[in-house]
């Protein structure tokens, strides 16, 4: 890992700026939250190779294994071949392609079932999506609610509209509602996400939604880690709830279970056309490759067909295999249904010693820190995906046992000590 470390250890800087950089990098490493870069040399999938070493990788977002997809490879190629390497100008100028269109209708079509008259729009990825809808449809004259676990790209965009903003506690909906009660202002956006990334869990979005009809506020729900998984046909967290409504704005990223990149939003379509006229972080940038949204075009065809139905079946078994596979004394397994599997150690560099024994034995787990998590929540955040092998989930769901033995041992011996 040396050639890719931050060198926190060279001469003082000459400048007082820098300097304080220095002071305050030092402080992050004091308290184990420096975060370092590997660098992986093979195409994504179970196992990587990573720094001369082949690793089994249970930290990565691509759920139903379609980032090496022969399939979906081959569309990437010919995507490149027909449209070329760039799109060259904003959608609003000349970088609108055919392969941009055709996936957002391909997108709208495959949501209908779960979107009032349906339409999406294509972005170059989440994070800039969460921020056009929440800016766009909210500002200083509306009030924004926004879930207390909810991911940065959600919390950084109600920052950046400007509305009066009122947190609620995680998945406390009879908080939300008294906030509600209360509430003045005209316009009133209500945002969380689906699946909460570092804890697992699915937000109660049926509740949630008919709280948003009551007092006529808009629904925004990021359904980064849901879409292509939740859901018998993979239309994510509405179809696995049954859920429709004017009132729903959708956001799905395309760079975790559709395994290539980008994300879209789906809503009615008085909703994307206004996105369209107002949201910045659509309007000012270079369109992404057209090239990605004619291989996502692939990915949707799998996702909604018969293999997706196969590998979100297999998913769902190697999911409920690691949970019942663990015998955890010291640690604890967080309750969760889906593809994240987080283990909560607690000590932040407890973990990182944890994590480390892992990556010695072969195993790439994510190890996740404050301000990520709540500081004392350090935690092994375990991603499955279908690329996985029963066994290889066996083998991880042993080591980790065999660590939490190996830990609860030792603190035993410290207390009697």
């Amino acid at each position: 890992m040396s050639g890719n470390r931050s060198n926190l250890h060279v001469a003082a800087a000459r400048t007082p700026l820098l300097q304080s950089l220095q002071d305050e990098l030092a402080e992050l490493e004091q308290q184990h939250l420096i975060r370092r870069r590997r660098t992986v040399d093979s195409a994504q999938g179970a196992t990587l190779q990573a720094e001369g070493k082949e690793l089994l990788a249970f930290c990565s977002n691509d759920y139903l294994g379609l980032a090496t997809h022969p399939l979906v490879v081959q569309a990437l190629q010919k995507g490149a071949s027909l449209y070329g390497a760039g799109s060259g100008a904003s959608h609003l100028i000349s970088g609108h392609s055919r392969a941009h269109m055709a996936l957002e209708e391909r997108l709208a079509e495959f949501m209908s079932p779960n979107v009032e008259q349906a339409r999406a729009l294509y972005f170059c990825t989440g994070y800039m999506a969460n921020q056009a809808i929440i800016t766009a449809l909210a500002g200083k004259d509306a009030a924004v609610f926004s879930e207390e676990l909810n991911h940065a790209s959600l919390i950084d965009g109600v920052r950046l509209s400007r509305a009066a903003t009122k947190v609620f506690p995680h998945k406390d909906y009879a908080a939300l509602e008294q906030m509600l009660k209360a509430c003045t202002a005209q316009k009133r956006v209500v945002v969380t996400d689906s699946v909460f990334s570092m804890d697992g869990n699915i937000a109660d979005l049926p509740p949630l939604l008919a709280l948003c009809e009551q007092y006529d506020a808009w629904l925004i729900v990021d359904d980064a880690h849901g879409f292509g998984v939740l859901g018998e046909n993979g239309r994510g967290v509405l179809e696995h709830f049954n859920l429709k409504s004017p009132n729903l704005v959708y956001m799905g990223t395309l760079g975790k279970a559709a395994g290539v990149g980008g994300a879209f939003v789906a809503a009615h379509e008085t909703v994307i056309e206004w996105l369209i006229q107002k949201a910045r972080t659509y309007i000012y940038t270079t369109a992404a490759a057209p090239a990605l949204a004619h291989a996502l075009l692939t990915s949707v065809d799998i996702i909604s067909g018969a293999e997706g139905n196969e590998r979100r079946a297999h998913l769902n078994k190697l999911i409920a295999m690691f949970s019942h596979g663990l015998n955890l004394q010291l640690w604890q397994l967080m309750p969760s249904i889906t593809a994240v599997q987080p283990v909560v150690i607690g000590d932040n560099a407890a973990m990182l010693n944890i994590a480390g024994n892992l990556m010695d034995h072969g195993y790439w787990v994510g190890a996740i820190r404050p301000p990520t998590v709540p500081v004392g929540t350090a935690r092994l955040r375990v991603t499955l995906s279908a690329a996985h092998t029963e066994l290889q989930v066996h083998q991880l769901a042993q080591a980790i046992n065999r660590l939490d033995q190996m830990s609860y041992v030792a603190q035993c011996f410290a207390e009697v000590a």
